[in-house]
């Protein structure tokens, strides 16, 4: 051996012998690999970052890593070189938050000390439940996906996420971290388990139960070690042991939400327990609360974008509402937005029915205002940072993990493809890069003449090639047209008409560079030659489409929307957008028909002149009066109030002004309303699922009605805690609440709690099943007076917030709304509430009420009923419409209520009805102000128009217990939410706002 060839070998050798280091526990079986992993990309376009862009640039692998990148790389001796022009190569993409290899993860975890809610599995781990696919694994990695934070999906607490590398390595090589973070979610998976919790509020207590248990858990385990002595040993619970560092704020809770709501939810999770991390993977909706999100809360975006919506005829269209059709438009416009807001995220192909829809969606989304840079990030450093592999993984820089895409152009680029993913230095195919490109103009001639020559246009992708052919100035469109790449050979088809044949004329040709050779078939059998010699277009050598910098602005200034637009140009010599681009829709909440841009403005004084003012207090009905609003508030009522300076000044001649209506029993505006999972379950709160996505609160509006007690369903005999709100339509959930007010509880009596798979099953189990559970109330309270007492030794008790709220039911700091119909079981309730020494709030319903008036008024229990409900099943057979007079008269606080979204909108003809059963008109109407304000035990604000109280009213074209009465105004806290007029305009706005989105649906098709 020549001193050359020697130095040669000694200069390769250490490295080949690193590359051969064992570093794996596996036995080597057969032969060993002994070529070294060495490869050279040279002549690329690499995208080291975002922002960070290299031309002509050559990256060296070795063993998996990145050796050398830059412009003036020497390639190493032992390299496989790979020429790369026409590529650009950006870092490989990692999925946030995807299932991959959990297809199949285990439902039956019924082994061991499991926790006794089977939805509570934080104990599974993705790392050991991983089950390799390596057919949806290929799916990934065509879209350039190189790593997955494999998240676990069954399950509330669904256990622990893993990093997992998409190679083809031995499994052991593909897990990069494990226990990245515990994931939640408000929704249960009724492959596990069908029983608590069955509803979304249901799913919120059991989150918030299962913190304090995991919390607690850990510090009972931690005293007992220190000191077992006279301690009764705590349980053994994986399942809690497991959340130890995510309660502790050591590990993140990965929220899985569904929409905008879900998203507000685990803010208000977060405000209550501020020691946890919360990560969020999102719904798509967060365009809709921008104004609200936390920029420090990491987040997991999909692109998921909505189908377009089904509008092909104007019946289909009447079923497609205004929200549909806004989030299918909109939604694109996520990621912009949230970016144009400062808020990182990183992206996911979660929530897609086909992994191949990602880029496609991923281009769209720059399309609408995503500049590309950030959707780099979005794809490479952002969840590299945020999933802790930011000094191995999202850059390619020298020392990282080489992980590659490679792209024939730029990859926002819509006819880009990926060539290649690189994982751990091992190369996989993704497409092969095409042999011959026949796009462009071509001149045919017809071997042997005989034929008129002609012209072929072919455009399009390499995929799906389009085009036409023309003969004398006759142009058809290409009935067929393809590109067999393996054999370089093209085929299309014409119309026969063309060429004078009935039929089809079908060529089939050989591309050698700018000239074709081929053969036709006409419909008579004849199949003369030709020739076409390429006269404009790419050409043979034309490589990939033109590449745009990728450091160019993009979004609202420019970038990948403007470096495609078409020739079309706007008015002020700039690329026209794209199509949907061009209608632009004000941002609304709720994002629905007849949504606000915004609250409505609250004048400093706001008078009401030349009005009957129906006050519901001690003035009574006065006529020809004026009411005036000062910041909200009822400052004065009377005749001839002079109007401060730059009041809103309404003439309410011939008019009425009412207090706003109250409905004390309705279950709209909520996401859940029965918790059915279990019999007793007063530790669920209706509060906590409010929705403003509520179409209905609007009408109701429309319909005088400014407050309603929201309330749980019947299907409990101690259901959830209820929540007051007000009518604030385009407020969040959190802000419809009616601050202040006393809390209330919902018990069912009857039939609707006894069930015939669980106790009770009889109505006697009802009062049972209510006596134990207080019973097991003072004995816990009791407990934790002990331990009080006791200055806090040894372990303390656990808090369970099923029995704190039974406490406070016990203590009345939560009052009970009882639902029933008969006057046994009311009683029954009303007994057994003095058996313990507290109180109840009201009966609703109560169809059979006035048999026990003197009763309930001796009992000081309101009754809260129907006008003329009854005899829709054997339990209210017993009703009259002079329910109401009756109670009333014995002297039981009594109003109205709906228990309908419809009957809501219009309490006013509810409290007519009275008229008619001989009540007098402010009777009548006080079963819909002032007494379901006294009965809720907030009259102090509401209820009546009184000097200090909210300025909550109602301007009636006419008498307001009248059938033909319309509600003109309805100002809830001196803010004029609706308005007749404006509802005028309102309605062409949400026309025309439909009618523009359909006919882009339309053209979308």
């Amino acid at each position: 051996m020549n001193r050359p060839a020697l130095l040669l070998l000694l200069a390769i050798a250490p490295m080949t012998l690193l590359a051969q280091e064992p570093r794996q526990t596996e036995r080597l079986e057969g032969i060993r690999e002994q070529l070294p992993g060495v490869y050279a990309l040279t002549n690329a376009r690499v995208v080291m970052g975002p922002g960070r862009i290299l031309e002509d640039a050559t990256l060296v692998i070795r063993d998996g890593v990145l050796e050398a990148i830059g412009a003036d790389v020497t390639l190493p001796p032992d390299a496989h070189v790979r020429d790369q022009a026409g590529l650009t190569l950006y870092p490989g993409f990692i999925d946030a938050h995807s299932d991959l290899g959990l297809e199949e993860i285990r439902v039956d975890t019924a082994r061991g000390p499991v926790h006794w809610n089977p939805q509570v599995r934080p104990f599974i781990d993705a790392a050991e439940e991983f089950l390799v696919s390596e057919d949806r694994t290929a799916e990934f990695r065509g879209q350039g996906v190189t790593v997955v934070h494999a998240v676990p999906p069954l399950g509330i607490f669904r256990g622990q996420s893993a990093l997992v590398s998409l190679g083809e390595d031995p499994y052991r090589d593909r897990i990069l971290r494990s226990g990245i973070s515990q994931s939640v979610s408000f929704a249960r998976d009724t492959d596990i388990a069908a029983s608590y919790p069955n509803s979304s509020m249901g799913a919120i207590a059991l989150i918030r139960q299962t913190l304090l248990d995991a919390a607690w858990y850990g510090e009972a385990q931690t005293i007992y070690e220190r000191n077992p002595v006279g301690l009764r040993r705590p349980e053994t619970n994986p399942a809690l042991a497991s959340l130890g560092t995510a309660v502790r704020g050591e590990q993140p809770l990965l929220f899985e939400v569904r929409s905008e709501e879900e998203y507000l939810r685990t803010q208000a999770l977060f405000r209550e327990f501020p020691q946890i991390r919360p990560w969020i993977r999102g719904s798509g909706q967060e365009y809709r609360i921008l104004d609200v999100l936390d920029a420090g809360l990491p987040l997991i975006l999909p692109l998921n974008f909505p189908d377009t919506p089904e509008v092909e005829s104007p019946e289909d269209a009447l079923d497609v509402t205004l929200s549909t059709l806004r989030h299918w438009h909109l939604a694109p416009e996520n990621p912009g937005r949230l970016a144009a807001a400062g808020i990182e995220f990183a992206l996911t192909l979660a929530g897609l029915d086909d992994a191949a829809d990602f880029l496609p969606n991923l281009r769209r989304a720059v399309e609408r205002g995503l500049p590309t840079d950030i959707a780099v990030a979005a794809l490479t450093v952002n969840p590299a940072r945020m999933l802790g592999i930011e000094r191995t993984h999202g850059t390619l820089d020298v020392g990282k993990v080489a992980n590659i895409v490679a792209v024939d152009g730029d990859l926002f680029d819509d006819e880009a493809e990926i060539r290649d993913v690189w994982v751990d230095g091992r190369r996989y195919e993704i497409s092969t890069p095409p042999r011959v490109d026949p796009r462009g103009e071509w001149l045919v001639a017809w071997n042997g003449g005989g034929v008129p020559n002609g012209r072929l246009s072919l455009e399009g992708s390499l995929e799906r090639l389009t085009g036409s052919f023309t003969v004398n100035g006759e142009e058809e469109d290409l009935e067929s047209a393809s590109i067999q790449d393996e054999e370089g050979r093209l085929r299309f088809s014409v119309p026969g008409e063309i060429l004078a044949v009935d039929g089809l004329v079908r060529f089939s040709g050989s591309i050698e560079g700018d000239v074709v050779y081929g053969w036709s078939e006409f419909p008579d059998g004849t199949a003369p030659g030709w020739r076409a010699e390429r006269v404009a277009g790419p050409g043979p050598d034309a490589g990939a489409p033109s590449v745009a910098t990728a450091s160019s602005p993009s979004g609202p200034g420019g970038g990948a929307a403007d470096e495609a637009a078409s020739d079309d140009e706007a008015d002020d010599g700039s690329a026209a957008p794209p199509a949907q681009a061009l209608l632009r829709l004000a941002d609304i909440r709720p994002a629905m028909e007849f949504g606000r841009e915004t609250l409505p403005e609250q004048p400093q004084s706001v008078l009401v002149r030349n009005a009957t003012i129906w006050t519901m207090g001690p003035s009574g009905l006065m006529e020809n009066a004026d009411l005036l609003v000062t910041s909200g508030r009822i400052s004065q009522v009377g005749q001839g109030l002079q109007a401060p300076t730059g009041a809103v000044v309404i003439d309410a001649a011939g008019r009425h002004v009412t207090p706003g209506l109250i409905d004390p029993h309705l279950h709209s505006g909520i996401s859940s309303v029965n918790e059915s999972g279990s019999n007793i379950v007063p530790e669920v709160r209706v509060g906590d699922v409010l929705t403003h996505n509520n179409i209905w609160m609007y009408r109701q509006l429309a319909g005088g009605l400014t407050l309603a007690h929201l309330k749980h369903g019947s299907a409990n005999p101690i259901g959830g805690e209820n929540v007051i709100v007000k009518m604030r339509w385009g407020a969040l959930p959190d802000e419809l609440r009616f601050v202040g007010a006393p809390r209330t509880v919902k018990f069912a009596l009857g039939e609707n709690p006894v069930s015939e798979t669980r106790y009770p099953g009889t109505r006697m189990g009802v009062e049972e099943i209510i006596r134990d559970n207080f019973n097991a109330a003072r004995e816990y309270r009791e407990i934790w007076r002990e331990w009080e007492a006791g200055n806090g030794e040894g372990i303390p008790p656990r808090r369970d917030l099923r029995m704190d709220a039974l406490v406070d039911i016990l203590e009345e700091r939560l009052l009970i709304s009882a639902h029933g119909y008969r006057q046994d079981e009311f009683l029954m309730l009303v007994r057994l509430a003095q058996e313990f020494d507290f109180n109840v709030l009201t009966l609703q319903h109560g169809v059979e009420a006035y048999k026990i008036a003197p009763e309930l008024a001796e009992a000081g229990v309101a009754a809260i009923v129907w006008s003329d409900w009854s005899s829709f099943k054997i339990e209210a057979y017993d009703g009259m419409t002079y329910n109401a007079r009756l109670l009333t008269e014995a002297g039981v606080l009594t109003s109205l209520h709906s228990d309908d979204s419809q009957v809501s909108s219009r309490m006013n003809w509810e409290a007519g009805k009275m008229v008619r059963a001989g009540m007098t008109e402010e009777d009548a109407l006080a079963l819909v102000t002032i007494n379901p304000a006294r009965i809720l035990r907030i009259d102090d604000r509401v209820g009546s128009l009184e000097v200090g109280k909210d300025a909550d009213f109602v301007i009636w074209s006419g008498n307001p217990l009248s059938q033909f009465t319309r509600a003109e105004q309805t100002w809830v806290d001196g803010r004029r939410y609706f308005d007749l007029t404006e509802d005028r305009e309102l309605r062409r706005q949400v026309e025309w706002e439909r009618a523009q989105l359909i006919q882009l649906a339309l053209d979308n098709d």
